[in-house]
């Protein structure tokens, strides 16, 4: 019973955890990159609307 809780434990982490965690990953990364080029494109548009 050990033995199969710890395959359990195993695939729990290493099939729905992690790629949930790297899922969140890219998105937050995405994000972030959208974020810097409205930013970036606003910055721009102030320096030329003076």
């Amino acid at each position: 019973m050990a033995v199969l809780g710890v395959v359990l434990a195993l695939y729990v982490v290493f099939g729905l955890v992690l790629p949930a965690l790297f899922g969140l990953f890219k998105f937050l990364i995405v994000l972030a990159l959208v974020a810097f080029v409205v930013v970036a494109v606003v910055t721009v548009a102030g320096k030329f609307a003076k």
